[in-house]
This record gives structure tokens, sequence and C-alpha cells, in this order.
């Protein structure tokens, strides 16, 4: 089936500006991190500050986009300890995704950065390691000029309402599926 192109611009005489932006990225699906580090590299094109809290990986990981952000300025904290089925105390890990939390609810607050991604935040909230609520009424109340990146699994409704823009990316067909291990430089 084919499609003809669009020939007509959309309409943007109602439009307005926005002085900051919330998006979430959710869904079963690859991509959600990747996405979010792709607004992080667009901002600091542009000058702005970036904060990346990741609240699951680990420090230890040193993802291909960690090692370069940060050496195009982008401020990161990588509290996490790793994925959930490979920790010894679940209990630590929750106090290290209320670790984060902190650091994250401070520059929502203190606006020090233009762009704050949540990285994987979803999970910490889902599983009732930091409250959904106190995450939103931050978000909501953040600073005005900070755009918000949330990501993660079963964004809870309530990150969603207060989004500007949320995307789920579905999981059509996956490597590891087909008994393939991530690989570095593609997967992290």
């Amino acid at each position: 089936m084919t499609v003809d192109p669009p020939t007509a611009a959309p309409d943007t005489g109602s439009l307005s500006h926005a002085r900051s932006l919330v998006l979430v990225h959710t869904g079963d699906g690859k991509g959600k991190s990747t996405a979010a580090m792709g607004v992080a590299l667009r901002a600091l094109a542009r000058g702005w500050r970036v904060l990346v809290v990741q609240f699951v990986k680990s420090g230890d990981w040193r993802a291909g986009e960690q090692e370069m952000l940060q050496r195009l300025g982008a401020d990161w904290l990588a509290v996490g300890d790793g994925f959930s089925w490979d920790s010894g105390d679940l209990e630590a890990s929750a106090g290290l995704a209320r670790e984060a939390w902190n650091s994250a609810e401070a520059a929502l607050a203190g606006g020090t950065h233009d762009v704050v991604v949540l990285d994987e935040v979803t999970y910490p909230m889902t599983w009732g390691w930091i409250d959904t609520d106190t995450v939103v009424a931050a978000i909501v109340g953040r600073d005005d000029r900070v755009s918000v990146v949330a990501t993660g699994r079963d964004a809870p409704s309530g990150l969603v309402d207060v989004a500007h823009t949320v995307t789920e990316m579905r999981n059509v067909k996956h490597a590891f599926d087909a008994g393939i291990l991530a690989k570095r430089g593609i997967d992290y």
C-alpha cells in the first residue's frame, strides 16, 4: 500500500512555545533510554545543562552514552545497583533508588539543569520504592525552566497525565528473544 506524501504544512497558528516540557518514554520495546539520551545530546548541542539520573543502572556499567554525554558536559548520577534479579538485597536497592530520587528532586526544584533525565524512574515507582505522587508533584512543581524526560516500562498514570508527550515503545521483535545478548556499542 502506498500513501501520498502530505503537501500542506500543519496549521501552527494557534500553537505556543512552552518554557519546558515533560516527556515520558514507556512501553515494553527497546529504545526508551536511547531516545532520552538523544534528547540529552540535542540539549547539550544547544549549550544547555543536562543531568542524567539513573535509578537502576549501575555506574560500574560505563555505558557508551554515559561516556560520551559526560565528555560533552552532562552531569551523571548512576545510583542503582543493576538488575533487580541480580540484587542480593532488594531493600538496599530500594534505598539506592530513594537516594537517586532525593538528588533528582533537588535538581528539579533547583533549576541548575535545563534538562533532567530520570532514566528508568518508573521501575522504583511501580515497585513502591519511591512514591509516585511525590514524583509527580516534584515534576509539576519543578523550576519552570527544567524539562524532564522520564523512562521505563509501565509508566504510572499520574506520570502520563502530567506529561506533554508520551511515547510508547512496542516490542515487535528483540534479539534477546532469539538468544542474543546485549551488544556493546549497540545496546549499551
